[in-house]
């Protein structure tokens, strides 16, 4: 699943009122080499937004992050330990942060989707991942899209157990009885769940009427329950409670080198004035199921003339106008996900 999330990335550094701290936690990160730097003919950067004296400003820019779930990120930067066909993602998430600062958009790219992948033919789409690690997804999402990635983060299950512990647990409502397996776990209901509750939520795949597209949409509705509670319960403002909290996030990540002190910082300030209601999980428009062509594998085929739509407005940083608009050609995570 995707597990760092937006909560993982725009919240780093609140705790670093004291650089010690600040610097343990930073160091906490695995780090990943930097995977974009053999990477050519690249879409374009986003350019600066106009401030109100309408000079462009380099802190008011749009920020891009492709951030992806393995079942594990250990040594997924090393390329010694590197084996292909042994690491495909999950979840895929494409995260944005607009220049305006006004909200984040999490754009779910199903797992199965069925794309071009550069040096590789067509394939299902977290295959770049297995074939080419975090370089090759890169350049196989940036040539979908044609939106410029500005950082790259990993991380598992596992990690997002324990974020949610350090929380004391997150609320969900369960529109279904929760099992594991044959196990039954909780009735249907209102629940604060714990870590391995949750993972048992988000890990579920019987039962579940849409398949794989109702278990994005339940790890979707865990990142919003984890950003909601901590919001709650104001763990940034209690040093007892977000020194843990923080140490547990920065623990969860493996990012690329760029990832630095500075871009955690402006993360951060992005991050401060924002609740659950200015974050907008969804998963791209998809035109539906289908077979691969040799019909040997189960895809998810793209509605390619609405996602292009969607990532143009993804590179010209006008999100919100494309949804307002097109509120019915993306899956939108509801109050209750199934």
């Amino acid at each position: 699943m995707v597990a760092l999330s937006l909560i993982g990335v725009l919240v780093l550094g609140g705790a670093g009122a004291v650089w010690g701290v600040q610097h343990r936690l930073t160091s906490n990160i695995e780090k990943l080499g930097d995977p974009f730097a053999e990477l050519t003919d690249r879409p374009e950067a986003a350019a600066p937004a106009a401030t109100a004296d309408s000079t462009a400003s380099l802190d008011a820019t749009a920020l891009n992050f492709l951030v992806v779930g393995s079942d594990s990120r250990i040594s997924a930067g090393d390329p010694d330990q590197w084996e292909v066909g042994a690491q495909r993602t999950d979840a895929i998430m494409l995260v944005h942060l607009p220049a305006d600062r006004s909200g984040a958009y999490a754009m779910s790219i199903p797992r199965d989707s069925w794309v071009a992948i550069p040096g590789h033919g067509e394939a299902k789409i977290n295959a770049a991942f297995s074939y080419g690690g975090p370089t090759l997804l890169i350049q196989t999402v940036e040539q979908l899209t044609d939106v410029r990635i500005d950082h790259f983060a990993v991380t598992d299950f596992e990690s997002f157990k324990a974020i949610t512990d350090e929380l004391g647990g997150v609320q969900i409502t369960l529109k279904q009885d929760l099992y594991n397996g044959d196990t039954f776990v909780l009735p249907a209901g209102e629940h604060l769940l714990t870590g391995e509750q949750a993972l048992v939520y988000v890990r579920q795949r019987h039962g579940l009427a849409r398949g794989d597209f109702d278990r994005v949409q339940r790890q979707q509705a865990w990142m919003r329950a984890i950003f909601a509670r901590m919001r709650n319960e104001q763990t940034l403002q209690n040093p007892v409670k977000s020194v843990p909290f923080m140490n547990a996030v920065t623990q969860s990540i493996a990012a690329d080198d760029g990832l630095t002190s500075d871009v955690l910082t402006d993360l951060t300030d992005r991050a401060k004035d924002l609740g659950s209601s200015d974050l907008g999980f969804f998963t791209v428009p998809i035109s539906g199921t289908g077979r691969s062509p040799d019909g040997t594998q189960s895809i998810v085929n793209l509605n390619q003339a609405a996602f292009d739509e969607l990532m143009v407005a993804v590179a010209t940083d006008d999100v919100a106008t494309y949804l307002a608009a097109h509120p019915d050609d993306v899956d939108l995570l509801p109050a209750t996900a199934s």
